[in-house]
């Protein structure tokens, strides 16, 4: 349940994300209220995930990692934004270290 809930935050931290881009500093009425509303849903879900046994660590590193992955993903496939080499192996680097801390979270400890 745990993973469900954080899968539930990341989406909801996308949807603020993107509607932060449209917000124009929070004067753009409707993008602001939506960045807010799922913003603040998205940190509820994300503490319901702690809630029921997720560590804050490998929680908070999956939620940010796969979050940054996507809006970046999103951002060059709808919204015209680039990326540069140096931004796409620092994608990659998270992703190496979230992989890194599950594969530390999965191994039992002797």
């Amino acid at each position: 349940m745990a993973y469900l809930y954080l899968l539930t935050a990341i989406f909801l931290e996308i949807i603020a994300a993107l509607a932060a881009r449209f917000s124009e500093g929070f004067t753009a009425p409707f993008p602001t209220i939506i960045t807010i509303v799922f913003a603040v849903s998205s940190y509820f879900t994300f503490s319901l995930s702690l809630k029921n046994g997720m560590t804050i660590g490998v929680g908070y590193a999956i939620w940010s990692g796969v979050g940054v992955l996507s809006v970046a993903l999103i951002g060059v496939q709808f919204l015209g934004d680039t990326l540069t080499l140096i931004q796409i192996s620092g994608i990659i680097l998270i992703i190496i270290g979230i992989v890194a801390i599950q594969v530390e979270t999965a191994t039992p400890e002797t």
